[in-house]
């Protein structure tokens, strides 16, 4: 099933060069969903890999914006609560925020303060590990609010920048339902 599920991702997934800036082959996921079967099969895969890995979850952690097709659908599944990390401005509460590098400049993201329960262990989702960077700042983010990093998932990862290695520290529990090399 996993290797029919990295096939249908791989036709999927699309290639965009130069975006956002030169130089840069932007892996599109948007087209991924098109599919609705497709999107329930990689909630199904990544719940599978990492309820197997880790055990349960209290809630799951949502990344701005891609992040949350998918995640709602994990959280939902797994009948638990979902909390977006969003860009700087667009949370309407108090907010606690981290800046941090990616592959092509810089940005901040926020957190409401008081959404994570004390030693909540939550599963922090997004669409792409690139650099590591945007899930390394969730991270930070649940850490500061009381929370327990219990692992990451992703759609898709992109082995030849490296950014697992810059999250293992929060936790080794990372599933990708496809990774680029």
């Amino acid at each position: 099933m996993m290797t029919q599920l990295k096939e249908k991702l791989d036709t999927a997934i699309r290639n965009v060069p130069d975006f956002p800036k030169p130089g840069i082959r932007f892996k599109d996921i948007t087209p991924v969903f098109l599919d609705a079967n497709l999107c329930d099969e990689i909630a199904d895969n990544i719940i599978k890999e990492f309820v197997t890995r880790n055990g349960g979850i209290d809630a799951v952690c949502s990344i701005e914006s891609r992040g949350f097709f998918i995640g709602m659908l994990i959280a939902n599944k797994l009948q638990i609560p979902l909390f977006p990390v969003r860009k700087a401005g667009k949370l309407p509460a108090k907010t606690k925020s981290f800046t941090y590098d990616l592959e092509y400049g810089s940005a901040t993201l926020e957190i409401h303060t008081g959404v994570v329960k004390p030693d909540w262990k939550i599963m922090i989702h997004d669409d792409i590990l690139a650099t590591g960077g945007t899930a390394m700042a969730a991270a930070e983010l649940i850490k500061a609010e009381g929370g327990q990093v219990a692992g990451f998932s992703f759609i898709a990862e992109l082995d030849f920048l490296k950014g697992r290695d810059k999250i293992l520290s929060y936790s080794p529990n990372i599933v990708s339902a496809i990774r680029f090399s």
